[in-house]
Order: structure tokens, then C-alpha cells, then sequence
């Protein structure tokens, strides 16, 4: 008896020991996940002048909220502004303005713009060397739709890829969609925001990197050496790779369709692609 009640009371302890353990573990991965926390902070802008200047220097804003009601000329050249990109438009009350405001001077406009912490492009390479790793980059000409740009940097996250490089111009930057999208991915995946992707290039193959884009009218994934320092372009949800870029790239590579429609979603071709480059490199080849 005596016998049992002391195995009892190892096995309690033991499993005391375990519940320790899990708590240790739950613990630092609590305080792993606030090393990783979304890189992502609201602010407001109040003020005509001060959210026209903001929409025109291609700032991310992610909600605007103007005077319902109100035609004159600023609010109107705010809300067309406001429609040319993924900004969610609110047409609210004076007193509702009034509550938001932070200056007390909104003067019929306030926007909250997304502030997302973007990386170099040195970082995306030294993160290749840090891991011992030859580049491997997705750029993205002229991604426009946030779903497509959170899935990608979702994919070139899970995919291995050292980072995601985009325009400043004429595509969507990192919005509160476009992280949500990416399911956490945007807080370990380096995303560079640049002026000219072209300039980019020109200057990662004096890296010793080549480029590769989709194209329907490239030769077949599957018959191209993908592995090496790489950079993977990835074109417009409707035009596709523009024709500058194109030409900056080494290769044009496709991916086979066997159904009645022509081309894949820009997302799920990235995918696609970068999978390829995966296989080849656990390969050898």
C-alpha cells in the first residue's frame, strides 16, 4: 500500500514536472511571438492639405473618413484620390469627426494610414548570407490587389524565400489587408519597397543574381535550371510582366495549363513557381 501511494506521488510529480515544462514552453513561445509582433502601428492624418499630401506621395492609407455631405473642391479631390487605391471611404457626421480628431483642426478629413516597417534590399540579401543560402527574391511588378500580395509574401515565406521586393508606384503597399492575408508571414518575411524595379535588377545581377519571369509565352518550368542566386518576377494581375522588366529578365519561363482558361491568378502562379525552385534545390539539379 505504502508502496503505491508513493508511486502515486511520483507519478503525480512527474506529472507536475510535465505541467512545469509546458508552462516554461507556453511561456517563451509567448515571448517569441512578442519578439514577432506585427510590425504594423496606426496613425492619424487630419486636415485637408495634410491627407491630399498624403494620398499624393503614395503613403498607404487604409480608411478615410470624410464630412458626409460636404462638395467642395479639397473633399472632392480627397475622396477621388481616396478611389484610386484600396482605401475604405466613410462619409461621417460633424460630431463623429469631432470624436476622432486628435488636433481639434480636421477640417472635414481624417485618414488613417498604415505604417509598416519596410526593409532594404541589403537586408533581403544579408538575410540570404546569414543562412548560408544562394537569393531567392519574388518581385512583383505591379501587384495591385492586397489578397494577392499577403498570399505571396505567404508563399515566398513558407517557400523559403528570403524576401519580397515591390514597386512604390502603380501597386498596392503593406495594408492591414495585406498582413492579415499573409497570416503572420509579413512579420518574418523582408518586404523592400523601391523606386524603380527595373534599377533593382540591374543592380541585384551585379550580386551575381539572374532573373526569371512568368510568362505564357516562357519555355516550360520544368525544363529551365531554377536554382542559383534567383529572382523570381511575378507580373500584374492583368498585363502581366511589363515590357521593360521582361527584358531585364534572363529567362521566361511558364507554367503548363491543361483547361479551357489562359492564365492562373498571380498569387497561385507565384506558388506555383516557387515550389518549382524549391524542387529543383532539394534536387541539386
Amino acid at each position: 500500500m505504502a508502496f503505491k501511494r508513493s508511486g502515486s506521488v511520483l507519478i503525480k510529480l512527474h506529472n507536475v514536472r510535465k505541467q512545469h515544462t509546458k508552462f516554461h514552453n507556453c511561456r517563451t513561445n509567448i515571448a517569441n511571438e512578442r519578439n514577432h509582433t506585427m510590425r504594423y502601428e496606426e496613425y492619424t492624418i487630419e486636415g485637408r492639405n495634410a491627407v491630399i499630401e498624403a494620398f499624393r506621395s503614395g503613403k498607404t492609407i487604409d480608411k478615410l473618413y470624410v464630412l458626409d455631405g460636404c462638395q467642395d473642391g479639397p473633399i472632392k479631390t480627397i475622396v477621388r484620390e481616396a478611389k484610386k487605391g484600396d482605401t475604405i471611404i466613410n462619409f461621417v457626421t460633424k460630431e463623429r469627426l469631432d470624436e476622432m480628431s486628435q488636433t481639434g483642426h480636421h477640417q472635414g478629413a481624417i485618414a488613417k494610414a498604415a505604417a509598416y516597417e519596410y526593409a532594404e534590399v541589403s537586408d533581403i540579401l544579408e538575410a540570404a548570407r546569414e543562412k548560408g543560402e544562394p537569393p531567392f527574391i519574388l518581385l512583383l511588378d505591379g501587384i495591385e490587389d492586397p489578397h494577392n500580395l499577403g498570399a505571396i509574401i505567404r508563399t515566398a515565406n513558407l517557400a523559403g524565400a528570403h524576401g519580397v521586393i515591390i514597386p512604390k508606384r502603380r501597386a498596392v503597399g503593406l495594408t492591414a489587408v495585406v498582413a492579415k492575408t499573409s497570416a503572420g508571414a509579413i512579420n518574418y518575411t523582408p518586404v523592400a519597397k523601391v523606386t524603380n524595379l527595373a534599377s533593382t535588377i540591374d543592380e541585384l545581377k551585379k550580386e551575381g543574381m539572374w532573373f526569371v519571369c512568368a510568362d505564357m509565352g516562357g519555355e516550360l518550368m520544368y525544363r529551365q535550371n531554377l536554382t542559383g542566386p534567383i529572382g523570381l518576377v511575378i507580373g500584374n494581375e492583368g498585363e502581366g510582366v511589363s515590357r521593360l522588366i521582361k527584358e531585364k529578365c534572363d529567362f521566361i519561363t511558364s507554367i503548363p495549363m491543361k483547361g479551357d482558361i489562359d492564365s492562373l491568378n498571380a498569387s497561385v502562379a507565384a506558388g506555383v513557381l516557387s515550389y518549382e525552385i524549391v524542387r529543383q534545390r532539394m534536387m541539386g539539379k
